[in-house]
């Protein structure tokens, strides 16, 4: 079976440290890694199940509007010009139009009203669908959203994304869980407290044993932000900065 509209196909970490993040997220996750090419500088990392993402030097024209080492995801659209027409009339900014990579397909990066930024993907050919329940792949999406509210009604016209059911957390609100339309869920959304500098994704990234995953981590100078502790549904999460200061989360 193959990816449809709404999917994330891709992941790509740009690092202040290529090199460093390789051996982490290897040591950390099980991932190995291989060039892209011999020019890029892009290095693919690859679970058991095949290639997944990637990272390169975060370019400086990335630093110089004050970004940070960071994850990003890459959604699929049917017509990637059709949508970036979309996000404009939505209140969204096109950070990059739509640019052809041979062999590969067309990308743009958006930001979301908010200020969240994300990747629209159309790709050259299909993509096999993969099981986000084996160790090394993504498992989860998590928006922590200025107004989670506002920020789901973007993400459902551009992606097409449904509402599956609102968790509460007390205190922290409402957390809506959403999906593709398909069986499984693909990740929830929140609105940040009010401490919370800005809003961003988190990206989970699935472990076969969450504590030993952590103490491999600390070992490689990551740190743990949160947790771990238990979520609903019986799993376990923690949320951690790489050394080069990237965000993600372990999922078990």
């Amino acid at each position: 079976m193959h990816t449809t509209p709404g999917s994330f196909i891709w992941y790509d970490l740009l690092s202040s440290d290529p090199k460093a993040s390789i051996e982490f997220y290897e040591h950390v996750v099980g991932w190995t890694s291989r060039p892209m090419d011999n020019s890029s500088g892009y290095v693919l990392f690859v679970s058991e199940q095949g290639p997944l993402s990637g990272t390169i030097q975060m370019p400086d024209a990335f630093k110089k509007m004050g970004a940070t080492p960071h994850w990003t995801a890459n959604v699929q659209v049917s017509d990637i010009d059709a949508t970036v027409a979309q996000v404009k009339e939505l209140g969204g900014k096109v950070l990059s139009e739509p640019s052809e990579f041979p062999g590969v397909g067309r990308l743009s990066m958006i930001a979301d009203p908010q200020g969240t930024t994300i990747n629209l993907f159309a790709p050259q050919n299909p993509m096999p669908r993969r099981d986000v329940t084996k160790p090394g792949e993504f498992a989860w999406h998590e928006l922590l959203a200025s107004d989670h509210v506002s920020a789901f009604a973007f993400y459902s016209k551009i992606f097409g994304w449904r509402k599956s059911r609102d968790f509460e957390m007390g205190e922290m609100g409402p957390y809506l869980i959403y999906n593709n339309g398909g069986k499984g869920d693909l990740g929830g959304m929140f609105s940040k407290p009010k401490d919370v500098p800005r809003p961003a994704w988190m990206y989970y990234i699935q472990v076969a044993d969450l504590d030993a995953a952590l103490e491999r981590a600390k070992s490689k100078s990551g740190r743990v932000i949160n947790g771990p502790m238990p979520v609903p549904g019986g799993a376990r999460i923690a949320q951690l900065a790489d050394p080069q200061g990237a965000l993600f989360a372990l999922h078990c």
